[in-house]
């Protein structure tokens, strides 16, 4: 529980920290590579924020009616992507391990989640509860996350 607790504040201070900007205030790098990934998609939100004394922008777009975010750093490099897919097109093992963590409750969104070579997936689990948890676990149904 103690541990909940903390990561429920770091994932608070996190959120707090993240600040929304205009496309002219983004580094010329990094407005090149949102330029680039918003052809084929709509564009729904700039942020920026700091990750390890670092500034990071994340860009949430649209895509084929899934939402699909980057992080990106000041280079205009991507850190992360996290797309929305549907429960079916991952691993067994990942599929498995989340639908046995929402046990009655209602999974309202699964990601992929790519940071370098990782691959994780997300899932956003409304509880019988009513209360929405985040769930994420590696391709082979291990968990590594919980919101």
């Amino acid at each position: 529980m103690k541990l909940l607790y903390v990561v429920t504040l770091v994932a608070l201070a996190a959120l707090a920290a993240e600040k929304k900007v205009r496309f002219e205030e983004l580094p010329p790098a990094v407005q090149a590579v949102v330029k680039e990934q918003t052809k084929n998609a709509t564009l729904v939100g700039l942020s920026t924020e700091k990750q390890k004394g670092k500034t990071v922008y994340e860009v949430e777009t649209r895509l084929g009616g899934k939402s699909r975010d980057l992080l990106l750093d000041q280079t205009g490099s991507v850190i992360e992507t996290e797309e929305e897919v549907d429960m079916e097109s991952i691993p067994a093992p990942a599929s498995s391990a989340i639908q046995k963590r929402a046990a009655g409750g209602t999974i309202s969104k699964v990601e992929k989640v790519t940071a370098g070579a990782a691959i994780s997936y997300e899932a956003a689990i409304r509880m019988k509860s009513g209360k929405t948890v985040e769930y994420a676990v590696n391709a082979d149904g291990m968990s590594h996350k919980e919101n």
